[in-house]
């Protein structure tokens, strides 16, 4: 900008009049406010990224900072004053105890360069935003402020970081370093949103404590300033909700103009550490970007996300382009607010003015969608394109029919292919899923794994490719019947892989692939009446089916544990002369009668008799049966699941005192079923809808289930060797979750291990090591010393959540699962 005194703008179609520019507000250097409004406006699309929604405190220099001898004068200004804030600042309204403000959100440029007009050179706000309907959120970021007492330097700041990154990285965080500009150096860690400020406070206290106690000579975590001499405080207050921190970007009211700059973890290691003033960060930010970009990013508007909407709802592009009373197409006048984390598909035929096919996927309340001018590939070799389209309703799901001649779309709509998808990745410009048609539909009765890539050809951002990804165990699709649909056999009819078996034959033919749960909450279960509810229990899914006598147990990757698992053998007698296709789980019990998952290693991958016969002695096998799939050659799966549980109590009734228990059913009480669930120590209940089939080898949302605490089955990249009394074995495992072709890091795990588990991992994991990682995006802090291994051994973690960066938080580890094949991991919640 123009150095002139007085200067009339327009910034994002607001006018704003800039005064006294050649005024010094930094005597030291010279810095002009016709400075300050320039480093505000350039470093404007960095910043205002970390303070959108963001209530804003100011502290205002309006004569200038001054000098040592003569200070400035400040104002500290929480409240608006209405007489002279322009109208298009977009404002909050809080009320504390005493008074109720109006602060400003500093979401645009304008209102940045407004503040730094009225010479608010530092911007302070807290760790969390302000809702749509002028709320207070949940935090999205943690802060600890490491603040110098008297004689400490600002490195010994940067030691104290890295060692609160230390227990940061353990929680399954991912820190951040700022220094100041003042004295010390803030971390930040984003977070998903899930805790209060209250919570994330007193994790935020502990951690101080823990840094104290660690560390003693140089770390406190007391505010009382007597405390501080030669000390680095750990200021974890400002995580309460009424605080705030000076902004990432802020300038600060410093003798000479420095900034609260973001920094990477190899400039705090730097002998050379020092706060920046406005023209080294302006500098840095052109050549380097933002260091702290992945703070914000998970906060961010979701404007710019697939098939969100510029204005108004994500229907509105839709709805101006049909007219209800001219279209038998549904026309919403809102978007489904129960629907937001629905998993529903539907592929339509549309014989508009060129034929081609419509890709829809459910996605925030919504049907994201594609046109496919030659359909979905059939061919992992041959991409086709598709053009990304409007949102459509829900409703548009089921939709079929005849598009008058002169409406958008004219022509005869079919529905190809519908049913649900398991999503593996969503991201602005990627997603992938895994789509499960219907048996007679356009996608051949077999699960469809299709990627969507945006190519932008030809400059045009609504150009993608669709690619089949390739699947050993899938044939190819139904290429020949595209707008046909297969004729489907009719349910109960006995065909050669449901028939019986002749007496004492082994079980031959694929086994039947079980039907899963989506995990959820109670809030997704709207009418309890439509719901039974279910115990779930910690152990092996295995469907047992019993044939001629015969009895095969098979895992949900297709393993066959049968002789594993010799002391359910009893499932034959049960099944009294009757073939049987049964789902439940294998678990064993404490003396107290409740599920124990680490006894249940014990069992887990033994075949010679001898070990197989002294562990089911020491930690005897129950068969908890939950469904009936198949009685004497009847596929009962297309009944709904009310008649499929009185088939089963009917076709299994075993003594009291059996392993093999059919266990009880709440009908429309979920909470009667959580705390019956709590009170036998067990991992949760299975919401089912009562009327829903049973869909094989799908993940579903007709199965619902809640857990006490949240597990994640992961793969094993990697470890670290540990210290102390585990010097000469593993410390912690390094984990990932398949993400498209590769598997993407979680976290790392170093709790949980007994002392057996440790020495098996060690024997199993030494004999696959390779050179390089098999996961995308390790850091360099968690790479360090690392052996990687071949990703083939999946273990299963408890953990206490998701953090914003998609990392483990505080994850103890469970133990292998040797039921589990590496592709059928997938990220749970």
């Amino acid at each position: 900008m123009a150095a002139e005194d007085t200067e009339t703008v327009s910034i994002g179609g607001h006018r704003l009049r800039l005064t006294n520019l050649d005024k010094v507000l930094y005597p030291e250097t010279g810095t002009t406010k016709a400075d300050v409004i320039a480093y505000y406006s350039a470093i404007a699309d960095v910043m205002i990224p970390h303070v959108r929604d963001r209530i804003a405190t100011r502290k205002r220099w309006v004569h200038g900072v001054g000098t040592p001898e003569h200070p400035g004068q400040v104002f500290f200004q929480k409240n608006l004053d209405p007489a002279s804030t322009p109208d298009w600042v977009v404002q909050s309204t809080v009320t504390h105890k005493t008074s109720t403000n109006s602060y400003p959100l500093v979401n645009d440029e304008a209102t940045l360069i407004w503040l730094a007009q009225i010479a608010s050179l530092e911007i302070h706000v807290p760790q969390w935003r302000v809702g749509k309907g002028g709320e207070r959120r949940n935090p999205d970021r943690l802060v600890l402020d490491l603040d110098p007492g008297d004689g400490v330097t600002l490195a010994d700041c940067a030691e104290v970081a890295r060692w609160a990154k230390a227990i940061l990285d353990d929680m399954g965080l991912d820190p951040m370093p700022v220094t100041s500009g003042s004295k010390g150096i803030h971390l930040y860690a984003a977070l998903d949103g899930s805790q209060t400020s209250d919570q994330v406070s007193a994790v935020a206290h502990e951690l101080a404590r823990a840094l104290e106690a660690d560390h003693p000579d140089l770390v406190v975590s007391d505010m009382k300033k007597t405390l501080r001499v030669g000390k680095v405080l750990v200021d974890w207050s400002q995580n309460n909700g009424a605080k705030t921190t000076i902004a990432p970007y802020s300038l600060r009211g410093r003798f000479h103009p420095t900034v609260a700059a973001p920094r990477t973890w190899r400039e705090l290691a730097s002998k050379d550490l020092r706060h920046l003033d406005y023209t080294e960060v302006l500098q840095r930010v052109k050549r380097r970007g933002d260091p702290l970009a992945d703070l914000s990013a998970g906060s961010a508007s979701a404007a710019g996300s697939v098939g969100a909407a510029a204005g108004g709802d994500r229907l509105t592009t839709y709805r101006s382009m049909r007219d209800a009373e001219k279209t038998p197409e549904p026309v919403p006048l809102e978007v489904s607010p129960d629907a937001a984390d629905g998993r529903s598909f539907v592929i339509q035929e549309h014989h508009a003015r060129r034929l081609h096919w419509d890709f829809r996927l459910q996605h925030d309340g919504v049907l994201v969608s594609w046109a496919l001018p030659k359909g979905p590939p059939t061919d992992p070799k041959q991409n086709h394109l598709a053009v990304h389209v409007e949102d459509h309703p829900l409703e548009y799901g089921t939709f079929a029919g005849d598009i008058p001649h002169g409406e958008y779309g004219a022509g005869h709509v079919d529905i190809w292919d519908h049913g649900e998808y398991e999503l593996e990745k969503w991201r602005d410009d990627e997603v992938i899923a895994t789509l499960h048609g219907q048996p007679d539909g356009g996608l051949g009765g077999e699960p469809r794994k299709f990627a969507l890539i945006a190519t932008k050809q030809g400059g045009d951002e609504k150009n993608w490719l669709i690619h089949l990804m390739k699947d050993a165990a899938t044939p190819p699709a139904n290429t020949g019947s595209r707008g046909r649909k297969k004729d489907a056999a009719p349910a109960g009819r006995k065909t050669a892989a449901t028939g019986g078996t002749p007496a004492g034959e082994p079980i031959t033919g694929k086994p039947v692939s079980p039907m899963l749960a989506t995990l959820g909450s109670p809030g997704e279960i709207h009418d309890e009446d439509d719901w039974a509810f279910e115990m779930k229990w910690d152990g092996i899914r295995a469907i047992a089916e019993i044939r001629g006598g015969v009895l095969r147990l098979t895992t949900r990757n297709g393993n066959d544990v049968t002789r594993t698992y010799p002391d359910l053998g009893g499932l034959v007698d049960i099944a009294d002369g009757h073939d049987l296709v049964l789902d439940g789980e294998i678990v064993t019990l404490t003396r107290q009668g409740r599920p124990d998952f680490g006894l249940l290693q014990t069992r887990m991958g033994l075949t010679r008799p001898a070990e197989v016969e002294a562990a089911a002695k020491r930690a005897p096998a129950h068969y908890m049966v939950f469904d009936i799939l198949e009685r004497d050659g009847d596929d009962l799966r297309k009944q709904p699941y009310d008649d499929r549980r009185m088939a089963l109590r009917e076709a299994v009734r075993p003594p009291k005192s059996d392993p093999v228990q059919v266990p009880p059913a709440f009908d429309g009480d979920l909470a009667h079923a959580v705390a019956s669930s709590k009170e036998l120590g067990l991992e949760g209940v299975v919401a089912k809808l009562r009327d829903s089939t049973y869909s094989t080898g799908r993940r579903s949302r007709s199965w619902i289930k809640i857990k006490h605490h949240r597990t994640q089955e992961v793969v094993i990249g990697g470890w670290t060797p540990g210290n102390g009394r585990r010097a000469n074995t593993i410390g912690a495992l390094l984990l990932g979750i398949p993400d498209g072709d590769g598997l993407r890091y979680v976290g790392k795990v170093g709790t949980g291990f007994t002392d057996t588990m440790l020495d098996d991992l060690t024997a199993k994991l030494g004999a696959h090591e390779r050179k390089t990682s098999p996961l995308d995006g390790v850091p360099s802090a968690d790479a360090r010393g690392a052996h990687w291994v071949r990703p083939e051994y999946v273990g299963e973690v408890e953990f206490a959540e998701w953090t914003g960066t998609d990392r483990l938080r505080q994850p103890s580890w469970r133990g292998l699962r040797p039921d589990k094949r590496v592709d059928q991991v997938v990220r749970e919640g």
